[in-house]
């Protein structure tokens, strides 16, 4: 048994038991993997996958078993090495965050200007994605740190901190009638609405909050980050809700924040980690940025209790 074999049982199945993409995945050929494959089965002496002749249509119940076992070894690999660059290169190295566009855009710019000023020689990659591909970087480790709202805290191979709590503002043209009516629910579902996609942003909250009320909202449009929402305001195609860090009265003047009380309930951020991946000191000073309230030993103790304890 070798790392080889074991990180060929992990890519046949992130590519869907393509025989073909797992090879290319990793810069190999098809029999060379097809033979690894058959040298760990008859090591074991049993069958990892279903087959159909020469088609892998899945795993086998032992296959499953050795796959929790395969993503833990891997996992546990990469952290030697990246303890070894601990001790090594103390403030050098690489460190990868996945976020969503909101994130990245309103509020990270302030964290990572600091960071980069405490930890010039770090190379920091600011990988943008939506929270379900986020959550797959997490897994896979190739993230070290992923900011979202949605989907984070639902896994649980992830730990995941508050980071900062928010609201959706409801937006308009200065000079739309919606600014001069109570603002509701009901008023504004008379209105056609552009806001958030499917899955981003808090669009599963604003749904909930129409449903709940009896109400079918005329969302003509839906996008993936708040300067596309705000464009087709101020073009006056329709009123926008966004989230409140998004609008800024100086930046947007050609759109206006509808007064009233927030309609969508609060959203909170959230800061998750894998289970079990090793972080370098740097990371955890990237997450205390974020929030004072998340220092190393914090951090520490919920990914790693029983070495805590």
């Amino acid at each position: 048994m070798n790392f080889q074999q074991l990180r060929i049982i992990r890519e046949t199945v992130r590519q869907n038991f393509n025989l073909t993409e797992v090879a290319n995945a990793l810069y190999t050929s098809q029999s060379g993997v097809s033979k690894h494959i058959k040298d760990l089965e008859d090591e074991l002496g049993v069958e990892l996958f279903v087959r159909k002749g020469k088609r892998f249509l899945g795993l086998t119940d032992p296959g499953k078993e050795l796959l929790i076992i395969v993503e833990r070894m891997l996992l546990d690999a990469g952290n030697i090495k990246r303890l070894a660059e601990q001790f090594s290169l103390r403030d050098e190295g690489q460190l990868t965050i996945a976020t969503t566009h909101t994130q990245a855009r309103y509020a990270l710019p302030k964290v990572v200007t600091a960071f980069k000023k405490a930890f010039p020689k770090v190379h920091l990659v600011l990988h943008q994605a939506s929270p379900e591909e986020l959550v797959r970087l997490l897994q896979s480790g190739d993230a070290d740190i992923g900011i979202a709202t949605e989907a984070v805290a639902e896994v649980p191979e992830l730990v995941s901190f508050p980071y900062y709590g928010w609201y959706h503002s409801v937006i308009a043209p200065p000079e739309h009638p919606l600014h001069q009516q109570t603002l509701s629910l009901e008023t504004l579902a008379e209105y056609p609405i552009v806001t958030y996609h499917q899955g981003f942003t808090g669009r599963a909250q604003i749904d909930r909050a129409f449903a709940r009320a009896g109400l079918v909202p005329d969302i003509v449009m839906s996008a993936l980050d708040a300067d596309v929402i705000k464009t087709y305001v101020e073009l006056e195609l329709a009123v926008g809700i966004v989230a409140s860090m998004a609008v800024d009265p100086q930046r947007d003047q050609a759109v206006k924040v509808v007064p009233g009380e927030p309609l969508f309930g609060q959203q909170t951020t959230r800061i998750a980690i894998r289970r079990g991946h090793y972080l370098r000191s740097y990371a955890y000073r990237f997450i205390e940025l974020c929030s004072s309230a998340l220092d190393e030993s914090t951090v520490r103790s919920a990914l790693n209790p029983a070495l805590q304890d």
